[in-house]
């Protein structure tokens, strides 16, 4: 089941080139995986311990940021890959224009996270920002609702918390218009909250269904349209998530050529679900931001990309090719992705992308990713043996290149796939199979090297003021509008 593989180097200024050996005929040859055009999209999979971070992920983050590009890390297991793209990039500064800045955001450790608004109004243009911010938060705090959009019960919450977010970023040019606020404002009485909306003319239509829930007295029904956005964001509700989420000492927009920025989102597999979700409002603000023109060339790496919700994905690596965004989704299997984004989406994701690295996967990923490598002539010799003599035959015959036994068989550090090239470099043998070389000495001394450092010092009866700062800022908000409301009808 030999078969011949691109032998060549093939590089150019945002290629992803993995060094491997490979088997043909009995004989071990070298030979390199070019990822010529990663802005076409690259998935990689493999099962736990398979090497998916150390022989892939990782020559991805090292080799972007040498060529200059800027980048989002999602550090499913913070610190790993936080530390990869930090030591990379104190060693390569040079490859930049302009000098980019490192930030972390992290909800665990406030001393080593910075602080940033992803509801930044001066990054909210129209309502349709505030309509994916709040589908995306609210899909990312219920997973099961991801199959379910279109649904009353779902659009109904997802239009509330777009009412609310839209209000602040217009209330007061936005003073208050950062998640820590939608937070407090959402948990308003109704006799009080629905008044003060009210006023935003541009909201009306988004809060007519539950005004008038509420004086045709259909309580159950609007409490079964805002309980459940709610319930869900109530569990964001915490000092720490309060001060991160309301600073600005960055702003999203990572390729910026100006002030580009490496960013790593840390999340921890203890808290994921309530960190998954913010992260998710994250990244859905960044890929709005990154996916326009003229800006620096960009990858976004997504370690355990089903943890996290990202609506539109898809149309990101469909359409953000022209704009030098390259994506890469790390996964352990296609199950896990139909898990938690629905066989529909999924299918999807799986398709689009035009590279694919593989480590051991089993089952229905096994047999896709077999039926996508294709078929190709396999020699079968057979021997008879008779009284007089030996006789062998040799025989062609169309079989798969990698039969999905074979990939369920990988050892760690060997990978089966297929790459995408260019109009103007074109690869002959797209598909491998290949064990990766590493040097772990080297990435021992780099982290050993180089730790991240402290972004701020916490004074934390500072963090736990402004929390009490946040419900303060809400009740004047409410308290100032009523009394408004009140003279304007005297």
């Amino acid at each position: 089941e030999t078969f011949p593989q691109e032998e060549r180097l093939l590089e150019n200024e945002y290629s992803i080139n993995l060094p491997a050996q490979y088997n043909l005929k009995g004989k071990v040859r070298k030979s390199w995986i070019n990822i010529i055009n990663p802005f076409r999209g690259l998935l990689v999979t493999g099962t736990p311990g398979s090497g998916k971070s150390f022989f892939v992920i990782q020559h991805v983050i090292q080799q972007h940021i040498q060529k200059g590009f800027s980048m989002l890390v999602y550090d499913f297991k913070y610190d790993d890959l936080s530390k990869i793209a930090y030591s990379t990039l104190l060693q390569n500064v040079g490859a930049y224009k302009v000098k980019p800045s490192f930030y972390v955001i992290n909800f665990d450790d406030l001393s080593r996270s910075h602080r940033c608004n992803p509801l930044d109004p001066s990054t909210m243009f129209d309502i349709t920002d505030a309509t994916e911010s709040s589908r995306s938060i609210l899909l990312g705090l219920n997973k099961d609702w991801i199959t379910k959009q279109g649904d009353f019960f779902v659009e109904s919450p997802i239009n509330f918390l777009t009412a609310i977010i839209w209000f602040l970023k217009k209330h007061k040019n936005g003073k208050y218009c950062t998640l820590p606020h939608v937070i407090e404002l959402m948990q308003v009485e109704y006799e009080k909250l629905f008044p003060v909306l009210r006023t935003e003319k541009e909201i009306e239509v988004l809060i007519n269904p539950f005004i008038s829930a509420y004086k045709n007295n259909a309580m159950e029904q609007l409490e079964g349209q805002i309980a459940s956005a709610k319930i869900g964001m109530a569990r964001l509700s915490s000092p720490q998530l309060y001060w991160i989420m309301s600073g600005n000492d960055f702003t999203l927009d990572i390729n910026n050529p100006s002030a580009p920025k490496i960013l790593c989102l840390a999340n921890n597999p203890q808290k994921q679900q309530v960190f998954g979700a913010v992260l998710s409002l994250y990244v859905n603000r960044i890929i709005k931001l990154v996916n326009q023109k003229d800006k620096l060339k960009c990858s976004l790496v997504f370690d355990e990309f089903p943890t996290i919700f990202i609506g539109g994905i898809d149309s990101l690596i469909a359409t953000a090719r022209s704009n030098k965004v390259a994506t890469c989704l790390g996964m352990q299997d296609f199950s896990q992705l139909k898990k938690d984004y629905g066989a529909d989406q999924a299918a999807v994701i799986m398709n689009i992308a035009g590279n694919i690295i593989s480590g051991q996967v089993t089952g229905e990923t096994a047999k896709q990713l077999s039926e996508r490598f294709g078929k190709i002539i396999q020699v079968k010799e057979s021997v008879s043996i008779n009284r007089i003599d030996t006789s062998i035959s040799k025989s062609g015959q169309l079989d798969f290149a990698v039969p999905a036994s074979k990939i369920a068989g990988l050892s760690s550090g060997e990978f089966v796939g297929m790459v995408a090239d260019n109009p103007q470099e074109k690869i002959k043998l797209k598909t491998f199979h290949a064990a990766i070389f590493n040097d772990p000495k080297d990435r021992k001394s780099e982290e050993r090297d180089f730790e991240i450092p402290l972004a701020n010092n916490i004074i934390f009866q500072e963090v736990d003021s402004y929390f009490l700062q946040v419900k303060k800022d809400i009740e004047t908000l409410i308290e100032e509008e009523l009394e408004i409301l009140l003279n304007t009808i005297g």
